[in-house]
């Protein structure tokens, strides 16, 4: 009976030395890496200057870019959307008899998310416009903050 006492407080024991050694061996590295960090960024500041304008119509172009590129991906979602509605519904009316009451909710249903689909696209739409916006206007307050 002792041995086996013994020999659990001693896997109890190691098992606490092993996550001691497991934590000072995550803050030696934690504490090495941050003496021991790449400063060459700070070499020259002005080569790396954000608000540069060329940066800047570069970030904007990007921004406009994005967007569009954001609002086709937006049309295509809410195409496929509508189709698959479509497809469902259609598929409800001829699995059943023409002008039934499941077939007549299966087209309704269609006909309701085509709708949101639309709402839902013209909504997302202004969201990416406004955000678009909101990166061209800042990066704009910034060229002006360092142009002056």
């Amino acid at each position: 009976m002792k041995s086996n006492y013994v020999a659990k407080q001693l896997s109890t024991v190691k098992r606490w030395m092993a996550t001691a050694l497991f934590c000072m061996l995550a803050i030696a590295f934690v504490w090495q890496g941050a003496f021991f960090s790449n400063t060459s960024a700070m070499a020259d500041p002005a080569a790396t200057l954000i608000a540069s304008s060329d940066a800047g119509d570069r970030a904007q172009e990007k921004a406009s870019r994005d967007a569009g590129r954001t609002k086709n991906f937006i049309e295509d979602t809410a195409d496929k959307v509508k189709q698959a509605a479509k497809s469902n519904a259609n598929k409800v009316d001829q699995s059943t008899d023409n002008g039934s009451f499941i077939g007549r909710k299966a087209k309704k249903d269609a006909a309701t998310i085509q709708k949101r689909a639309d709402e839902d696209t013209a909504r997302t739409k202004n969201a990416v416009d406004n955000t678009k916006n909101a990166v061209e206007r800042t990066v704009d307050n910034i060229k002006d903050a360092f142009g002056k």
